[in-house]
């Protein structure tokens, strides 16, 4: 992967309103599993281990499962999904083109973590946490489409916030998305003091590695070092976070971040009108490479392999760049 060249300033601010349009169509990326179906569940079916901050739906054993609103702490659940449909007839239709959510175990609300990691118990985890603009149910997609994209052998989990999922929610994204920090910071310290040995994975996506960095501050606070052993790779996928902030929070990490990864890419146009919201400050994954590596992290620029209109899901979308995924959590071990 090549190193990036500068990236441009900004063009001027369009009105406010307009911003926020062009902002969330194109963060609209972060809903990464696109309609889906339900499938019934097949002998190559995945089972997600589910901590979620989010309410549960009036009827939860039925889809959506999990809604937009804020519920009333962690909660813990097991997630049945079928894989993509194959064939032509699949290939040709917009349906079933994506993992989907068959069924939802009962939701633990008592000791949630715990709950988690008796689930997770002698196998690594792999934790992903969502972007803007996700549901519970293409969020699920998202975390199964990538554990299957990786041939990642232990156990698959996601951390899934109350995203609001809709055109205008960017505003209650990101303060959901903060207001779930403690919950996050629960789930992976009581992973890290659980005895099974494995180690934790992290991969976040776009809104999601604010949340992410934000909470292995506190893990970092709060666990030491005995916490920051178990934690094996930390992927930050198009990070949507302020890059002076980034550069904060990587700073008091200190010699932990060393397990951060990061896939930028200089042509990430979800990443270029985040920045003139943000009042023209880049964000992480839309960095110089060179500023990247200088905070300590590890670097993937992955502007080369972009194709699309944006550019803002290659971890999951080019075979080149999930292998990066792969590989730090190889390199971890």
């Amino acid at each position: 992967m090549t190193s990036p060249t500068t990236v441009p300033a900004p063009p001027p601010r369009p009105a406010p309103r307009l911003a926020a349009l062009g902002l969330a169509l194109a963060l609209g990326a972060c809903n990464l599993a696109g309609a889906t179906a339900p499938n019934a569940a097949s002998a190559g079916s995945q089972t997600l281990l589910v901590a979620t901050t989010r309410a549960p739906a009036a009827d939860a054993g039925a889809s959506p499962f999990f809604v937009a609103e804020r519920g009333a702490g962690l909660a813990f659940a097991q997630a049945t999904l079928a894989p993509p449909s194959s064939g032509v007839l699949a290939s040709l239709s917009p349906f079933d083109a994506r993992w989907g959510v068959v069924g939802v175990g009962p939701v633990v609300r008592a000791e949630p973590a715990e709950a988690f990691a008796r689930a997770a118990v002698g196998r690594d985890v792999l934790i992903y946490v969502h972007g803007f603009r996700e549901t519970f149910e293409t969020a699920a997609a998202g975390a199964a489409e990538l554990a299957a994209g990786i041939g990642f052998r232990g156990a698959s989990g996601l951390f899934t916030w109350p995203s609001g999922g809709a055109t205008f929610d960017y505003g209650y994204d990101r303060e959901s998305a903060l207001w779930s920090r403690d919950a996050l910071e629960e789930l992976i310290l009581t992973l890290a003091r659980s005895e099974s040995g494995g180690r934790v994975h992290i991969v976040a996506h776009s809104m999601g590695s604010l949340l992410t960095l934000e909470t292995l501050r506190s893990v970092r606070a709060s666990g030491g070092d005995a916490a920051m052993a178990r934690i094996g790779a930390v992927v930050l996928a198009s990070p949507d976070v302020d890059i002076d902030l980034f550069a904060q929070g990587v700073e008091r990490l200190g010699v932990d971040a060393q397990r951060i990864t990061v896939i930028s890419a200089r042509n990430d146009r979800a990443l270029a009108l985040s920045r003139r919201l943000a009042g023209g400050v880049v964000r992480a994954g839309a960095a110089d490479r060179e500023r990247l590596a200088g905070l300590g992290v590890r670097v993937a620029d992955a502007s080369e392999f972009g194709s699309g209109v944006l550019n803002h899901d290659l971890f999951l979308r080019d075979p080149d760049v999930r292998a990066v995924v792969a590989r730090a959590i190889e390199r971890s071990r």
